[in-house]
């Protein structure tokens, strides 16, 4: 990997979870503990992170908790069209769950004003989008704090899922590819976005058409393990055949 590109997976991975360690960035990279320290250097020196002891963490990342806003605020117009979308395939009576991200905030809001509805996320954002709601019950996992994405992560939030069911999960992804399948660029939001999978009878993978053909820092697995992709009129004919051969059914908003 080219030291342009790692730096790219780097910012990546703190744009997610908001800190990094260099020896956890090392070991991730497999390079040694002075490239990783040169890395942050250089991208401190751009203005885009502030080195501390031992690693980095994201610049105004306290502002964004604060305001409780999310990193990841383009292509609103696009996920605003699916989460409409999205509305078609939730019914009264559904238990659902909402993954972290910007598309399934998107989702949330317009849930306000619904009646008869669970929902369970691992969101803080979403739990205060929808907890005032009458009509809905909101049921918020347990969990390492994410700043940048306001999630919870990591076993324990993971482990809340066992024992659970629902009707449908609304999964996000940070990336689709055929060679990686679903990616992400946090290891730790892996066995989360696993037992969010086992834990629903259907999965809907929301994601704009600009997440085709990009692979994140992790997998998930194969795409074989979503039912439904729920994305917007740009997704390109190849990703349509992608889809088409994994036998998974093309939901376009309009």
């Amino acid at each position: 990997m080219l030291a342009v590109q790692r730096r790219e997976k780097i910012m990546e991975l703190l744009q997610e979870d908001g800190s990094a360690k260099v020896l956890t960035l090392a070991k991730l990279f497999k390079v040694t503990e002075v490239t990783i320290r040169q890395d942050l250097e250089k991208l401190e020196k751009d203005g885009l992170i502030l080195r501390e002891h031992g690693g980095a963490y994201l610049k105004n990342i306290k502002d964004q908790v604060q305001t409780f806003s999310l990193s990841h605020q383009d292509h609103l117009d696009k996920k605003a069209l699916i989460a409409e979308k999205c509305l078609e395939f939730i019914e009264p009576g559904d238990t659902i769950i909402l993954d972290s991200g910007s598309t399934t905030t998107e989702l949330a809001k317009k849930l306000k004003g619904r009646k008869n509805l669970t929902v369970i996320t691992n969101a803080l954002n979403i739990a205060l989008i929808l907890g005032a709601e009458p009509g809905i019950e909101v049921i918020v996992t347990g969990g390492e704090f994410k700043p940048p994405t306001l999630s919870l992560t990591g076993q324990k939030a993971a482990d809340f899922f066992k024992g659970l069911y629902a009707q449908k999960l609304f999964l996000a992804t940070a990336g689709i590819s055929l060679k990686a399948g679903l990616t992400y660029p946090s290891i730790s939001d892996l066995v989360v976005k696993k037992a969010m999978i086992d834990a629903a009878s259907t999965t809907y993978l929301v994601a704009d058409s600009t997440k085709m053909g990009k692979d994140a820092f992790a997998s998930l697995g194969a795409l074989s393990m979503i039912d439904f992709i729920i994305t917007d009129s740009g997704v390109e004919e190849k990703h349509k055949q992608l889809f088409k051969d994994h036998q998974i059914e093309l939901i376009i908003a309009r």
